[in-house]
C-alpha cells in the first residue's frame, strides 16, 4: 500500500473511532440534557477529528454525529437540537482542520485555533437557530443565544480548552498526526 493510501486508511479509521466516541460520550452525562448541554460531550471528538484528520473528515463527522445519534438513541432531539448541532459541529470540524493546516505548529496556535473554531461554530449554531425560530417556532433573542451558546456551556468550553490541546499535543509528540503539511 502506498504512503498516501496508508494515510487515508489512518484518517478513515481515526474518524470512525471519533464518531464512535460521539455516540458513546453522551452516556457519560447519563443522557440528561441539562448536563449534556453543560459538558458538550460530542464536541471534543469532532474538534479532535479536524485537528488530526483534516477539515474534510471533521466536517463529515461533525455534521453526521448529532443526526446519527438522534436517529439511533433519540438524543439529542432531531429538531431543532440535532439539526442545529449538525451545522455547529460541522463548522468545528472544518475550522480546526483548516486552521491547523494554515497556522504555525506551535502550542499557542492550538489554543487560538480552538477558540476561533469554537466561536465560529457557536455563531453558526445561533444563525441556524435564528432561521429555525424565524420559521415560526418561536422567537430567538440575543439573550437566548448567549445562554445557549455560552452561559450554559461554560463547563464544556473549559473542558474542551483543557482536553483537546492536551490530546493534540500528545499526538504530535508521538508523531501520530495524520494530516501532512
Amino acid at each position: 500500500m502506498s504512503v498516501q493510501g496508508n494515510k487515508k486508511v489512518q484518517k478513515i479509521t481515526a474518524s470512525a473511532v471519533l464518531l464512535a466516541l460521539c455516540m458513546l460520550l453522551p452516556f457519560v452525562t447519563g443522557q440528561v440534557p441539562e448536563i449534556g448541554n453543560m459538558l458538550c460531550p460530542m464536541h471534543i471528538p469532532v474538534l479532535l477529528c479536524g485537528f488530526l484528520c483534516g477539515w474534510q473528515y471533521g466536517v463529515l463527522i461533525g455534521f453526521t454525529a448529532p443526526l446519527l445519534r438522534s436517529f439511533i438513541f433519540g438524543a439529542p432531539l432531531l429538531f431543532p437540537q440535532a439539526f442545529s448541532m449538525a451545522f455547529e459541529l460541522a463548522v468545528y470540524g472544518f475550522m480546526t482542520g483548516f486552521l491547523n493546516r494554515r497556522l504555525p505548529q506551535k502550542t499557542v496556535f492550538i489554543y487560538i485555533n480552538l477558540i476561533v473554531s469554537m466561536l465560529s461554530g457557536r455563531i453558526v449554531w445561533g444563525l441556524v437557530r435564528l432561521i429555525i425560530y424565524g420559521l415560526g417556532y418561536s422567537q430567538f433573542s440575543v439573550r437566548m443565544f448567549v445562554a445557549g451558546a455560552f452561559a450554559q456551556a461554560i463547563p464544556g468550553i473549559i473542558l474542551q480548552l483543557i482536553v483537546v490541546p492536551v490530546i493534540v499535543i500528545a499526538m504530535k509528540r508521538v508523531s501520530l498526526k495524520f494530516v501532512s503539511r
